[in-house]
């Protein structure tokens, strides 16, 4: 497929940037923990069924200003915001990760916002006897292999584009690594569980079986408490971030919620 278009927004006054592909019904995303340093292939193909519209989220690839984020409740309304202006108020939303922690936190304060809600290994629970891995507390050439079942096509979407200079696309995601910092760290427990029963719209919580980062066995505790209907998909071959890992796999199974 071709390019997506790239448009702008303005969050707190600040620029993010939004990548839109393919026609019909829009179907928001939100990107992982590096966010979206460039398009990916799961989105080509939903973008084959559906009108992809893919903000950045403050902080990460595309946009600056998450400075000024300091609690849960300035994420949650940046959030709100992004995807006010993108648009994407009243659609479907698909979250990964990190950016699945603020998808299911604004489906909790803000019932009307999300028509149909898809959650990839959201953040937000912890449980002693599970864990989840603190990240930032990891060496850096340990991440690769406990992200992804794929390090290397893992490395490929994270590495600079033609053109970019190296240093400056390192600093880039480092940003990106310090914005989910100032959201998740140290355990990544927001007190989600508290809200997950307000979360009415019908919900596929899915999850990588090799997750190793935040335990596959949380899909079952979060989909017990949700407020709606809710459907759990466990994706084989894949780790936290499956929509990169099992691209093919995720769209298959978005596709067929949705439908």
């Amino acid at each position: 497929m071709s390019l997506p278009a790239e448009r702008h927004v303005q969050v707190n006054g600040r620029r993010c940037r939004v990548w839109e592909q393919g026609e019909g019904e829009p179907l928001g995303f939100l990107g992982g923990l590096r966010g979206l340093p460039r398009w990916p292939a799961l989105l080509d193909r939903l973008a084959e069924h559906r009108r992809v519209i893919a903000p950045s989220l403050p902080g990460f690839p595309g946009a600056t200003g998450f400075d000024e984020l300091d609690d849960l409740p300035d994420w949650v309304t940046a959030t709100l915001d992004l995807l006010e202006a993108s648009g994407l108020v009243g659609a479907d939303l698909i979250g990964a990760s990190v950016g699945a922690t603020l998808a299911a936190e604004v489906a909790a304060f803000s019932r009307a916002t999300i028509r149909r809600l898809v959650l990839i290994a959201p953040f937000g629970l912890f449980d002693e006897r599970e864990p989840v891995k603190d990240l930032w507390a990891t060496r850096p050439d340990e991440l690769p292999g406990l992200l992804s079942t794929h390090p290397a096509e893992l490395a490929a979407f994270l590495a600079p584009p033609a053109g970019e200079d190296a240093a400056e696309w390192s600093i880039l995601l480092a940003r990106a690594s310090e914005a989910a910092a100032r959201l998740l760290w140290p355990t990544g427990d927001l007190g989600l569980r508290k809200r997950l029963h307000r979360i009415q719209a019908p919900t596929l919580v899915l999850w990588g079986a090799e997750d190793r980062i935040v335990p596959p066995s949380y899909a079952k505790r979060i989909a017990s408490a949700l407020g709606g209907w809710v459907e759990v998909r466990e994706i084989a071959d894949a780790g936290h971030l499956a929509e990169l890992d099992q691209p093919d796999a995720v769209a298959a199974a978005v596709l067929g919620f949705l439908s």
